[in-house]
């Protein structure tokens, strides 16, 4: 295993992959380093002496000034490193000459999966039990865990979604949790339907079917529990209607290119974006030469690499689509008088990340390569093929959740730290670290950290690919295994 990287040749740090004690040397190219600080894994290291405001740059980009003056073989963080980020900015467009890889698609790749009646594909056939508002919570999870006798071969899971929100809120909150639900109820992964109203709240079914637009009889159901005598019993008939609507289903060969992946990390730690998010944007130009589609969210966390992004735009309405995204996103915190930048959080700090500039240029190697071909605010249904960004904040739960409510069948989440989690959808966990892989073996499904281990990169993003394509066949990720299902909702406004 190598014991230093330096990303790019005009870098003036590099990342320790391993610990080191004051006195220590470390090869650097030509160059011979002596250690003047402790350093652990994942941290950063000067290659040369910096004056106070100099720019430290890391992935050949800034990822921040100096807050004092650093000495060759210094150790690089938060003690003497600050972000140089802006607030609200002004963007031009500055299109890349971009190429097709020709040789990204060696075979048409292919899944087993299932063709719903609407001509949509879905990779699991479950049944979603989806409450309007959080006053019912407990009755789905009752109809869930009575659900259980009916779970086998034909249909593979049932599932309540509970969440405190759908009544009480106003404005765009309650536009949000509708659009949510409503991405939930049409996702192709749901066999069928339960919609579990209450009967009185803000976003009662009657509104609900409102957002819902049309929709099939047999496959979405729907009960009031105020207007039931014994809303268990009655539940429990529906289910037992949409239990045998799903057993007609069965999987079959699909082309890849119907896939949806969301990009996702958590948990960040300064090898992320070394390997883990490199790796999965090698997958994600794959999938896209497949014809595939990949979604990027987690605005916040384009904060500092977004130009990279806006002059990979096929267009420049999409350019002008992604400035609103990132220059909304920040007017939202404004508004809210609170920091723009208040991230890294304590566990990436720990981990090696300094600044969001750091984090930020790690965050977006999940997107490879591929060209922007759509830009979709929160809730939005992804109509687009190949690379999209998608408006959602940097929360994980609350991201995810937004990945599958856009269309995602599956999530990549990369970490360092490691995370349980699950969302509505096969969430694949992604360790940027072996060690993290051996410890975490219940959480962690997939160690990109071989990659300091001498395996390729290439590879690394082939392997993923076909991985993906297991999950999308049956292969349950250890979220599933260990039945973790979670999900939760953008809040912005007032609650009632």
């Amino acid at each position: 295993m190598r014991e230093i990287i330096k990303l790019q040749p005009q870098d003036n740090v590099a990342v320790v992959l391993k610990e080191f004690s004051p006195g220590q040397e470390i090869k650097v190219g030509e160059d011979t380093i002596t250690v003047l600080d402790k350093m652990t894994m994942g941290h950063k290291i000067a290659l040369s002496d910096l004056s106070e405001g100099s720019p430290v740059i890391k992935y050949g980009y800034p990822i921040g000034i100096t807050s004092k003056a650093v000495k060759k073989g210094e150790w690089i963080h938060t003690h003497n490193l600050k972000t140089g980020l802006g607030e609200v900015l002004d963007y031009s467009y500055q299109p890349i000459d971009y190429k097709e890889e020709e040789d990204l698609k060696k075979e048409d790749k292919y899944f087993y999966g299932y063709r719903r009646k609407n001509g949509l594909a879905g990779i699991r056939n479950e049944i979603w039990i989806i409450p309007t508002v959080g006053c019912v919570n407990d009755v789905a999870k009752v109809l869930e865990n009575r659900s259980r006798e009916f779970v086998g071969e034909a249909v593979e899971g049932i599932f309540a979604f509970p969440h405190p929100y759908g009544c009480s809120q106003l404005g765009d909150d309650q536009l949000n949790t509708q659009k949510i639900l409503t991405g939930l109820i049409h996702h192709p992964n749901a066999a069928g339907i339960l919609v579990l109203g209450l009967g009185c709240e803000n976003n009662n079914i009657i509104e609900m079917k409102k957002q819902i637009g049309e929709y099939d009889e047999e496959r979405v159901k729907f009960l009031i529990c105020q207007d039931v005598e014994d809303e268990i019993e009655s539940g429990m008939q529906l289910i037992e209607e949409l239990v045998s609507y799903a057993s007609q289903f069965q999987r079959e060969k699909i082309s890849a290119s119907e896939l949806i992946v969301g990009l996702k990390c958590g948990g960040s730690d300064g090898l992320s974006g070394i390997t883990a998010n490199p790796v999965v944007g090698g997958f994600s130009d794959l999938l896209v030469a497949q014809g595939g589609t990949t979604i990027l969210t987690e605005v916040p966390e384009m904060f500092g690499a977004e130009t990279i992004l806006m002059n990979r735009c096929a267009n420049e309405e999409l350019f002008e689509k992604t400035v609103a995204l990132i220059n909304d996103f920040k007017q939202y915190y404004k508004d809210n008088n609170q920091p723009i930048y208040e991230n890294p959080s304590p566990g990436n700090k720990s981990g090696g990340i300094s600044t969001l500039e750091d984090k930020s240029l790690g965050c977006t190697q999940k997107s490879g390569t591929s060209l922007v071909k759509g830009v979709f605010d929160y809730g939005e249904k992804i109509t687009e093929k190949g690379l999209n960004l998608l408006s959602a904040p940097g929360n994980d739960l609350v991201a995810s959740t937004a990945l599958a409510a856009s269309g995602a069948h599956i999530v990549l989440f990369t970490t360092g730290r490691g995370t349980p989690f699950g969302s509505p959808v096969p969430t694949l966990k992604i360790s940027s670290n072996s060690a993290l892989a051996n410890k975490k073996r219940s959480w962690i499904d997939f160690d990109a950290g071989r990659l300091l281990d001498g395996m390729s990169m290439e590879d690394l993003s082939e392997e993923l690919l076909q991985e993906v394509i297991d999950v999308a066949s049956g292969k349950k990720v250890k979220a599933e295994l260990n039945g973790y299902r979670d999900m939760a909702i953008f809040k912005k406004g007032v609650t009632l």
